[in-house]
């Protein structure tokens, strides 16, 4: 980050400040905006799972508000991190038809398209990421070009959790627009520089937005104690098929957990936690080694166990501790609910499709029911859901179920109530017409039977995604 560009973004910041509040109103609430990689629905203690302590994760949820009906906006990570960033359908943006962004993709966020950070820095916020972008290369299209005053990650999809080193094998660890070298794990890293970042924003006086998201718990399987075996697979593509336990998987949970506890005593040391919303939840369902009871399903899949998620939010000051929403919500319902939080809005050039869910949470509103659409193309699947029911289709084989009465969706209900099925399906297809087509050459991940064995039925989409080129791996 030059020297220029510091001056210019804080000028922008203290301009914005000084329009975007009178003199003597109330400061606005900071945000920490905490996202895990790959995390299923119940690998949280708060959540149920049972072999799994992840006590400052449950401060979160004990502080505030636990959703038991929350999504993502997709089964995998860029495109769901679209949708937060912008606050609407990812398919509206080339760049969340990749399922997910990979080594060859060159594109990113349009410049001229509004962000969370960039509307909330318009506000008067102080805007920082520290952790995974994955949403374009950081020359071009990086986070200090779309809306973040201060970035210190990686760019990719993971990296190695001790070399640093991305899946195409090239270093990949940045302060702002410059490639560091740091000796660590990187999970402990990540929650050290977001600590710090807290100490700076209290200290500069303004409201601060900070972006937290880890790579934990991502492949590959390496806890503090496995340098060896990040040795051992270097020059891999990191996706580690051969390696991890249930042990590692916990171990790799457990040590975010702490840096999330270093977090949550940094906004108490530093006297903001009253007035703090941290947000915590994950960008898809999880992977192979996680729990996503009582779902089927995995990331990659439309099934609720690749889209349901945690979510939890807290703010003292604001909201009730220590309850739980069944509302339906999703990812992109985060950008309006955490700017109208801020007393700022949408750009209405850019309308949201989420909601802004804080007069619900606050008891302003009632909860309601929601209707969200999913498309991946991957094993050509469609999905939809519409109050408790949820239209689904998976390699030309198509579904009607209950999700609220039957979540580990068994029964198809589409035979006994053609006219709902019928419904849903017409609806999905007038929504779909108003998205980006997909593009045969985008990339979509999928696993085969090969790969996991509980896979072996997947791989031969009717419309099979395009193959990895050389050289190419998916972040």
């Amino acid at each position: 980050m030059t020297r220029r560009r510091v001056l210019e973004t804080a000028a922008f910041g203290a301009a914005a400040l000084a329009g975007s509040r009178p003199a003597g109103a109330a400061q606005a609430p900071n945000v920490v905006f905490i996202m895990a990689d790959d995390l299923g629905y119940a690998d949280v203690a708060a959540y149920g799972r049972p072999d799994l302590a992840t006590p400052h994760i449950d401060r979160i949820a004990a502080r505030g508000i636990r959703f038991t009906q929350a999504y993502a906006n997709s089964a995998v990570c860029s495109a769901t991190r679209t949708a937060l960033i912008t606050g609407r359908y990812q398919y509206r943006l080339p760049v969340g038809l990749e399922e997910p962004v990979t080594t060859r993709f060159a594109g990113g966020l349009p410049a001229e398209h509004p962000t969370l950070p960039g509307l909330l820095r318009q506000a008067g916020y102080r805007t920082a990421l520290v952790g995974k972008w994955h949403l374009g290369s950081v020359q071009d299209y990086g986070p200090l070009q779309r809306g973040y005053d201060a970035f210190w990650g990686f760019r990719g999809g993971t990296i190695d959790y001790f070399s640093h080193r991305g899946t195409d094998g090239k270093p990949d660890l940045w302060d702002g627009d410059l490639r560091i070298e740091e000796v660590g794990y990187a999970t402990h890293l990540l929650g050290e520089r977001a600590v710090r970042t807290i100490a700076a924003s209290v200290k500069a006086g303004r409201p601060f937005f900070l972006s937290l998201h880890f790579n934990a718990p991502h492949w590959p399987w390496e806890t503090p104690d496995d340098e060896a075996e990040s040795r051992r697979i270097a020059g891999s593509n990191l996706r580690h098929f051969d390696g991890g336990t249930q042990a590692t998987y916990r171990r790799i949970v457990a040590e975010m957990d702490t840096q999330i506890g270093r977090v949550l005593d940094a906004l108490e040391a530093n006297g903001v936690a009253e007035d703090t919303i941290v947000v915590f939840t994950s960008d898809n369902g999880g992977e192979r080694f996680s729990d996503t009871w009582p779902f089927t399903g995995r990331k990659t899949e439309l099934l609720e166990g690749g889209l349901r998620i945690p979510a939890i939010v807290a703010w003292p000051r604001r909201l009730k501790a220590g309850a739980i929403s069944a509302q339906p919500m999703i990812t992109m319902d985060w950008l309006p609910t955490l700017l109208s939080a801020a007393g700022a809005a949408p750009d209405p050039a850019y309308p949201s499709d989420g909601i802004d869910l804080l007069p619900i949470l606050t008891g302003q509103a009632p909860e309601r029911p929601r209707t969200f659409f999913w498309r991946y193309r991957a094993n050509d699947q469609a999905a939809m859901r519409d109050g408790d029911l949820k239209y689904l289709k998976i390699r030309g084989e198509t579904f009607l179920f209950d999700v609220v009465a039957d979540p580990l969706e068994r029964a198809n209900l589409k035979a006994r109530r053609p006219d709902d099925y019928a419904r849903l399906r017409a609806a999905w297809d007038t929504w779909n017409a108003t998205m980006l087509p997909e593009r045969p050459d985008s990339f979509s991940e999928t696993y085969t039977g090969g790969q996991l064995a509980d896979h072996f039925g997947a791989g031969g989409a009717p419309t099979p995604p395009r193959p990895a080129l050389a050289g190419e791996a998916p972040r």
